[in-house]
């Protein structure tokens, strides 16, 4: 029996963040969605189901107002899921995060396989996957674009560099996802409907056995900006001259 967990993160859509004229950022009228590598990881886990057979449980940790997003999840084709849930959970980071799913995955959810995409589509730390596999003391595979599973294995093709390695890893595992793993599915109105009878088991701060001091602080956002300073060089023997004695002044060149 194939027991697959699924994370995913509910976060800002970055669609609707506003640049200030100071430089910074205005969050006042941001929506959220599922972050978009993990709608990877979730059709990625749904296909395993499909060929294999078993049952997928997507797992979320976020504050109470996420529960929108547990339902976009489970439109998607999970058969179940956790909601971790608490005011307090807006703001966790990498650590955190991985210490909850952790403790609530142990408890929780039987699985053979996790699947994590390769990163967050706020902070993109690429930290929670490995992490979690640590916490569970089960080998992780980074960086998956490809994933099947054969006698008790998972079959992971993933990029190293400008090359690509196929391992063969014993179950239970934990790989995080590209998205070349899987393109994810636009949910139907029959697959909403069917979303919110689904089963969700909501677990709260004080079912835990505690929450770990963040490692990580955010002291402030900016917004990104590029300045351009466009100046026409040509091949002529003083152009280039020019040229390299610009990149001298500013630095690039030493």
């Amino acid at each position: 029996m194939l027991d697959i967990v699924v994370c995913f993160k509910w976060v800002i859509d970055e669609a609707y963040i506003r640049r200030t004229a100071s430089g910074g950022l205005d969050f006042s009228s941001v929506d959220y969605k599922i972050s978009e590598y993990d709608r990877n990881a979730i059709e990625a886990a749904v296909r395993l189901r499909e060929i294999h057979g078993g049952a997928v449980t997507a797992i979320t940790v976020a504050p109470p107002e996420a529960s929108k997003g547990v339902k976009d999840a489970l439109s998607r084709g999970p058969d179940r899921a956790i909601f971790v849930s608490d005011p307090a959970f807006k703001e966790l980071d990498a650590f955190q995060t991985a210490s909850i799913l952790g403790e609530v995955i142990r408890v929780k959810s039987k699985f053979n396989l996790i699947l994590c995409g390769e990163g967050s589509g706020d902070s993109y730390a690429q930290q929670v996957g490995p992490r979690l596999a640590g916490i569970l003391s089960i080998p992780c595979v980074a960086y998956v674009q490809r994933l099947d599973i054969e006698n008790e294995r998972i079959i992971a093709e993933r990029k190293a560099g400008d090359f690509t390695e196929v391992l063969s890893i014993p179950m239970p595992a934990l790989a995080t996802v590209l998205p070349d793993i899987a393109s994810p599915r636009i949910p139907g109105v029959k697959d909403t409907l069917m979303a919110s009878k689904k089963p969700v088991e909501t677990v709260v701060r004080g079912d835990l056995g505690g929450v770990p001091e963040a490692k990580m602080k955010t002291l402030g956002l900016t917004a990104s900006k590029m300045e351009r300073e466009c100046e026409l060089f040509t091949a002529e023997e003083s152009d280039i001259a020019r040229f390299v004695a610009t990149l001298q002044k500013k630095g690039v060149l030493k």
